[in-house]
């Protein structure tokens, strides 16, 4: 109980910059090293050849539509569960989270097997070549079986940051990255099973994980006990769940509809440019999970506060949440645009297309990712406060509503030089969107007067 009370503290009462750190740190480091073994996979796998590195850039888009059902119930549940707890109904906020795990596990394993059933199919309008396509349904089938174990991850990483208990995520990220880098080598060179092995140490990562969460709930560490008993499918808790989760699923759909776009795109100039997308990809991605960590101990410090109506609290963490993460993506930014053609490079044994077309990419991208932070925290602010449609508007900006129009017009007009820019693009068109939603939120809660929170 006192740590459960302390949890609380944290979320309600602890000043500010110490609360985000306490929870976005600890998630801030999970995901970097889940980011970074990202990057390793990449590295391992570019070692083979081209086409071995175009296999896993062209299923990675599969294995973000699984991670879209552990976020559809695990995000959706969060938000409810943070307010729920600001309101003080710890027993709402634990059917909430019950009904969430077993739902997205449910859901997760019927999607899994109607995507093995239809891999090749899958695989194909995902942008595979005949040359990638031999390696990709070797490397994605091991890969989407397992992917089960993530959906639980994903949906635990959810759930245990909303009660403010960052520190276990880290633990469950940790392990699983760093078994996850010490495997790849092993099994893709040591045991030569190539891509396949990639895979397999994938599997073998995210099960550590999962004990990890497992050992968390079977020692009674969670505000929640995760009981079949305590689901429930009443109107209120689900759609709650859904009015949140389903835009959090339709921003990952859009986020791999967005690779599969690029993918078809750069299919019309061979193996090499799809290799050097999937590379710039995994590097913009390592800084954006980043920020999505960091992002993970804001939403439950958001949705806390405005459950107990303390609206001072709430204006201070988005400032100091925009502050601290534009900072970030600025140096991040800044290694990418001065350095694209050395870091490029790390993913390919010579290829000097791939090398090309990814240093141009990169640096692009490294100049627009200055503005992500701002625009991550305005769409998880939206979703935080249980503002569904606003949430979803907004986070399907980057990925779909911005960016679909660019990769789909900048081809036609530059060439090759469009599939490198278009997400640029779209990083400049929603960073404008955000602040006009972000004004109108602002004039919002300025007609809320401020309330004392509630005790905890």
């Amino acid at each position: 109980m006192k740590g459960i009370n302390q949890k609380m503290e944290l979320l309600g009462n602890a000043p500010v910059p110490k609360a985000l750190l306490a929870l976005g740190l600890p998630a801030m480091i999970g995901m970097m090293i889940n980011a970074l073994y990202n990057l390793v996979d990449a590295y391992f796998v570019g070692g083979l050849g081209t086409s071995q590195m175009g296999a896993i850039s062209v299923a990675f888009p599969l294995g973000q539509v699984v991670v879209g059902l552990g976020l559809l119930f695990g995000n959706g549940a969060a938000s409810y569960i943070s307010r729920l707890l600001g309101n003080g109904d710890r027993e709402t906020a634990d059917q909430a989270a019950s009904t969430a795990l077993y739902s997205s596990l449910l859901t997760g394993g019927a999607v899994i097997i109607c995507t093995v059933l239809f891999l090749k199919q899958a695989l194909v309008f995902l942008g595979a070549t005949k040359s990638i396509l031999p390696y990709a349904l070797a490397y994605t089938r091991i890969y989407i079986i397992s992917s089960l174990f993530n959906v639980f991850n994903v949906t635990m990483n959810n759930i245990v940051t909303s009660e403010g208990a960052a520190k276990t995520t880290m633990a469950a990220l940790l392990t699983g990255a760093l078994l996850n880098m010490a495997l790849d080598p092993v099994f893709i060179y040591g045991l030569d099973l190539g891509v396949e092995g990639a895979a397999i140490a994938t599997a073998i990562s995210q099960m550590v994980s999962t004990l990890v969460y497992l050992c968390y709930v079977l020692r009674k560490k969670s505000v929640f006990t995760f009981r079949i008993s305590q689901c429930c499918f009443s109107k209120e808790i689900l759609s709650e769940i859904l009015k949140i989760g389903v835009p959090t699923l339709i921003f990952q759909i859009l986020t791999s509809l967005s690779i599969t776009l690029i993918n078809m795109k750069a299919k019309e100039y061979g193996d090499s440019l799809i290799a050097g997308m999937g590379a710039v990809t995994r590097i913009i991605s390592m800084g954006s999970l980043m920020v999505f960590g960091f992002i993970k101990g804001f939403q439950p410090v958001a949705g806390y506060s405005y459950g107990a109506g303390n609206y001072d609290r709430l204006h201070e963490a988005v400032k100091t949440s925009i502050l601290w993460s534009t900072i970030f993506c600025g140096a991040c930014g800044l290694v990418m645009a001065l350095f694209p053609s050395a870091i490029i490079s790390s993913f390919t044994k010579g290829d000097l297309e791939m090398i090309s077309a990814g240093e141009k990419a990169l640096r692009a991208n490294g100049l627009s990712f200055l503005l992500f932070g701002f625009y991550t925290v305005y769409s998880s602010l939206f979703l935080a406060l249980g503002k569904g449609l606003e949430g979803f508007i907004l986070g399907a900006c980057r990925q779909g509503i911005c960016f679909v129009p660019a990769v789909l017009i900048l081809p036609a007009v530059l060439g090759m030089n469009g599939i490198l820019y278009a997400q640029p693009a779209a990083d400049a068109a929603s960073a404008l969107v955000t602040v006009w939603m972000a004004l109108r939120l602002k004039r919002e809660l300025a007609h809320r007067p401020p309330l004392h929170p509630v005790s905890t």
